[in-house]
């Protein structure tokens, strides 16, 4: 397995990706938007991880500076690993790599956040990563 930064010609297999990860269709447009979001900003990068020349997986990182204690954190912005390749060690593996690059950035520790469509396994996963449930996230939507 390799992880590299996202390229623009890798907007296929990041449109299906992120269509597993939200649960809902993203277009090749918003691929590309999302590819120039992340471009332009300070804090975030998208990673792809590749095996066989075939992209299995991706990964959002961010760096969060938290103000209450003067600190950094890594967090992971979006995770998901092609659904033939779960259980095959490419979460793991993408995690190592965000925890390395939260390391390498001065960073406390790392965080994320994990919905509720698929926590039996992903929460699992997280916990035997030695991930531990510590908040609540509230959200209130504009219109």
């Amino acid at each position: 397995m390799n992880i590299r930064k996202d390229e623009k010609n890798d907007i296929i297999a990041l449109s299906s990706l992120m269509t597993d990860l939200s649960r809902h269709p993203v277009t090749l447009d918003d691929v590309l938007n999302r590819l120039q979001l992340v471009k332009e900003s300070p804090i975030d990068s998208l990673f792809v991880c590749e095996a066989n020349c075939k992209i299995i997986g991706l990964l959002g990182f961010r760096i969060r500076e938290n103000i209450e204690e003067v600190s950094r954190y890594g967090e992971v912005s979006a995770l998901v690993v092609n659904v033939d390749d779960r259980l095959k060690g490419v979460g793991r593996c993408m995690i190592d790599y965000e925890e390395k690059l939260a390391k390498e950035s001065g960073c406390k520790g790392t965080w994320l956040v994990s919905g509720f469509a698929r926590e039996e396994q992903a929460h699992k996963f997280y916990e035997r990563l030695g991930y531990v449930t510590t908040d609540y996230r509230f959200v209130k939507l504009f219109e």
